[in-house]
């Protein structure tokens, strides 16, 4: 489950294409990303593991679509 899920936007020129500073936590372990405009997620350290990253990305997408893009 993530918990305190957090976003904020990253600045650009002017493009309406943005990409957003994310965090959350998940099992006890803070994460941090830059999530693309095309749905892209960069990943800092630490990086999930392989095993585990599809799943976090799928409730990444939907936490972005709920939150940013479906306004």
């Amino acid at each position: 489950m993530i918990q305190h899920f957090t976003f904020k936007p990253v600045r650009t020129d002017g493009s309406f294409r943005r990409s957003y500073r994310i965090s959350f936590y998940h099992e006890g372990t803070c994460f941090r990303a830059v999530y693309r405009y095309n749905g892209q997620i960069d990943w800092k350290d630490p990086k999930p593991e392989v095993s585990k990253r599809k799943t976090l990305e799928s409730h990444i997408h939907e936490l972005m679509l709920f939150h940013v893009y479906d306004k």
